[in-house]
């Protein structure tokens, strides 16, 4: 395997290994994304071997990199050492969780999230929230959807940039499909993704690190500043 891994709408990609690791799978697949050398260690079982992912076939190694995705998003720890709030394992991963793994190598590095619930939103607001997200979402800096029915969210999904720059792609872990990510199905809670209709929380990327990029350099040239002339020194000592 010598090409970088990618997802595009229609292609088939790896399939959560357990009922309640669509968050792991998310993740696993987004830094799959943005780290080649894991990717081909998950796809071929090539190169440097990841400590925590391994087995004998592909779905054995993703399988047990989610199990470790899953430990970590859902533990005690954050990835600085410091307390989170930890969540049962048989009840998914937590948004929380997403976004530490998502900005300690699951995305491009320097890449910063936040969290955001759209369940209230109106259907305006869901449109704008939509093009938001064209702006946002590009090649290394996914965001990831949480689904489910009107009361609870139940699947998390990963939303991948689109072939066109009106259009989001989105990667459904049930499945492991992509799929275009209708703004219309998206805006009037009608998306069909693992069997869930209503977009419930947003982990998107902040923009920053674009921003922080893009800011020009300081400049490597100082110039010095001129010492006043002596006779005007000479003017201020009288």
């Amino acid at each position: 395997m010598n090409a970088p891994f990618r997802l595009v709408q229609g292609s088939s990609g790896p399939r959560q290994q357990s009922p309640t690791t669509c968050g792991s799978a998310c993740a696993t697949v987004s830094r799959m994304l943005v780290d080649a050398p894991f990717a081909r260690w998950i796809v071929a079982g090539e190169g440097s071997p990841v400590p925590g992912a391994e087995g004998s076939t592909t779905a054995e190694r993703f399988a047990a990199w989610e199990r470790v995705v899953h430990a970590r998003t859902n533990g005690w720890r954050g990835p600085g050492g410091g307390f989170v709030l930890a969540w049962p394992q048989a009840l998914g991963t937590p948004p929380w969780g997403l976004k530490h793994e998502l900005e300690h190598g699951a995305a491009r590095v320097g890449t910063r999230y936040r969290v955001m619930s759209v369940r209230a939103h109106s259907e305006e607001s869901l449109r704008a929230r939509y093009r938001r997200l064209l702006d946002l979402v590009v090649d290394g800096e996914p965001a990831v959807l949480y689904v489910g029915n009107r009361l609870l969210p139940r699947h998390v999904t990963l939303v991948l940039p689109g072939e066109r720059p009106d259009v989001l792609d989105v990667y459904e872990p049930a499945s492991g499909t992509v799929q275009v990510l209708d703004e219309e199905a998206f805006a009037h809670r009608r998306l069909r993704l693992g069997g869930w209709s209503v977009p419930w929380i947003l982990v998107q990327p902040t923009g920053h690190r674009r921003v922080h990029d893009a800011a020009p350099a300081p400049s490597a040239w100082r110039v010095p500043r001129l010492a006043p002339e002596p006779d005007l020194l000479r003017e201020a000592g009288r």
